[in-house]
């Protein structure tokens, strides 16, 4: 499959934004069940091979996995400030969990945890998230091993559907609307 329209101008943004540490976060807002919406904070982990699918990384057992399960929909929204753009990609989620069927899709899974620091792994090890915390000890663990993820350890993927691009900059701003209609993406300029 070709890389999308957005794909250069999203690389191009994350290059010149490269020194902000905080430039690989970004939001990601689904709907919950009782259908008000639901936002947080994620990092970027790169793209899945040679496609457009966006990389990132949950836990099973909070909210946004079941979420994401009742409606696989949602809109990430990201935000350069270098470069004053910003990105709003909307498109169909895929929750890549310890017992999903595509050995593709588990390889992934098992590399990115592979990629992960220790830091990072060890989070997956803490206490279950959103419930009440009743002392520190669900802290206190040791690092999981490195090559086998945690089994509520997730693949989280964003198969960009349509991509909102302004450039804050300029008089006027420049914006781009890219669309997907299932077989191969447009372009056209919009009015900011």
């Amino acid at each position: 499959m070709p890389l999308a329209s957005w794909r250069s101008p999203l690389a191009r943004a994350l290059h010149r934004n490269r020194a902000l540490v905080y430039a690989r976060y970004l939001q990601l807002a689904t709907v919950r069940a009782d259908q008000r919406p639901a936002n947080r904070t994620i990092v970027f982990r790169g793209f899945l091979d040679d496609s457009n699918q966006l990389q990132f990384v949950t836990d099973a057992r909070n909210a946004k996995a079941d979420q994401i399960d009742r409606c696989p929909w949602g809109e990430a929204c990201w935000y350069f400030p270098k470069t004053r753009e910003q990105f709003r990609l909307s498109g169909a989620l895929c929750l890549v969990k310890a017992d999903h069927t595509d050995s593709a899709l588990q390889k992934a899974r098992q590399a990115l945890w592979q990629s992960l620091s220790d830091t990072a792994r060890t989070q997956f090890a803490w206490a279950y998230p959103g419930k009440p915390q009743m002392n520190k000890d669900g802290f206190n663990v040791s690092t999981p091993d490195a090559t086998t993820p945690l089994p509520h350890f997730c693949l989280l993927l964003l198969d960009p559907q349509e991509v909102d691009h302004l450039e804050l900059r300029g008089d006027p701003q420049n914006r781009w609307l890219h669309q997907h209609d299932g077989s191969s993406w447009s372009v056209q300029a919009i009015n900011p």
